[in-house]
């Protein structure tokens, strides 16, 4: 009977759901990869990295089953877990996308077991193969570290199916009008043009956030609405290079929108169809009614100083 109860559970399990699920655990973003004895080079994308002990240092990753690349990374003696840096959004779908030579055009170094390291990342780790372990339908793969670099840089991010990037918590809590900061350092910080910018972010989007996800869509699907125009058809390039997403997620997204009747392709190009026009516009009406709420408050003169302000240290 167990068994009969374990094969109902499993044919209703919506792996969709799950994995949707799972995009609510924010990751960084690597490129892990590997040279055969023949000199074959692989690289995959992957946010599965993770780290396992301190002593031995081991880390792990995982790669589907079906991945033409994991016969290269079993033969291999070692592979490389390059961390991608906030700026390396090419690079994370150049090793993503189906692609004969992926390393065309590519700047690497050889590193340990000739295991190709990236430049510019935020860290690399370059692993001796320690163990694979079976993962249902993935292989986990466990390295030793051998080496590897810290660079510091700002890292790439990916959340609820969209690349992201970081923003510093909050480190003052709000005190009452007229009162000084608690410390020199805090009082410091009411002064920090950069530190004020990402408070003021983090307090817009906490209000934002929640209304836009309100509407049933997932972060990654309304990006993708407001971003097609009413009159607008959109390529699979077009959508990435405008939305900052990965292409299995676009592909996903576009299936999401295609199924519940807001998009359509036609000609290899996705368009809004009736029904996604309108709730693009009711996306937007929720990002109008924000701007107004926060920004009421400011005289028409304030706000195109700011907006001019705002402007111009984006051109920077």
């Amino acid at each position: 009977m167990s068994d009969i109860n374990e094969i109902a559970v499993s044919s209703a399990f919506d792996a969709r759901a799950f994995r949707r699920a799972l995009g609510n655990f924010a990751t960084g973003v690597t490129v892990v990869t590997a040279a055969d004895h023949n000199g074959r080079k692989v690289g995959v994308t992957a946010n599965s990295f993770n780290s396992v002990s301190l002593d031995p240092p081991l880390i792990l990753w995982s790669i589907d089953k079906r991945s033409t690349s994991h016969d290269v990374f079993a033969a291999a003696t070692h592979f490389a877990v390059n961390v991608l840096a906030a700026d390396q959004i090419d690079l994370s779908n150049n090793f993503a996308r189906p692609k004969d030579d992926r390393f065309d055009g590519i700047e690497y170094e050889s590193g340990h077991g000739g295991a190709p390291i990236l430049v510019d990342c935020s860290a690399r780790f370059q692993c001796k193969k320690y163990q694979q372990v079976d993962g249902g339908d993935h292989w986990i793969m466990i390295g030793k570290v051998v080496a590897f670099d810290d660079f510091g840089r700002s890292p790439l991010l990916y959340h609820q199916g969209a690349y992201s990037m970081v923003l510093p918590h909050t480190r003052m809590t709000k005190s009452a009008e007229g009162q000084p900061p608690s410390s020199h350092f805090q009082g410091r910080l009411s002064h920090n043009l950069y530190y004020l910018m990402t408070q003021a972010l983090r307090a817009y989007q906490a209000s934002y956030q929640p209304r836009q996800l309100s509407t049933g869509l997932r972060t990654s699907e309304a990006r993708m609405l407001m971003v097609l125009e009413n009159d607008a058809g959109l390529s699979l390039i077009d959508l990435q290079r405008e939305v900052a997403m990965p292409v299995r997620e676009i592909e996903e997204a576009v299936a999401n929108l295609t199924r519940k009747g807001l998009a359509c392709e036609e000609d290899g190009r996705l368009r809004l169809t009736v029904k996604g026009i309108d709730e693009t516009e009711g996306l937007w009406s929720i990002a109008r009614e924000q701007q107004e709420k926060v920004f009421s408050q400011f005289s028409d003169d304030q706000l195109e100083t700011f907006k001019t302000v705002l402007k111009a240290v984006i051109r920077l």
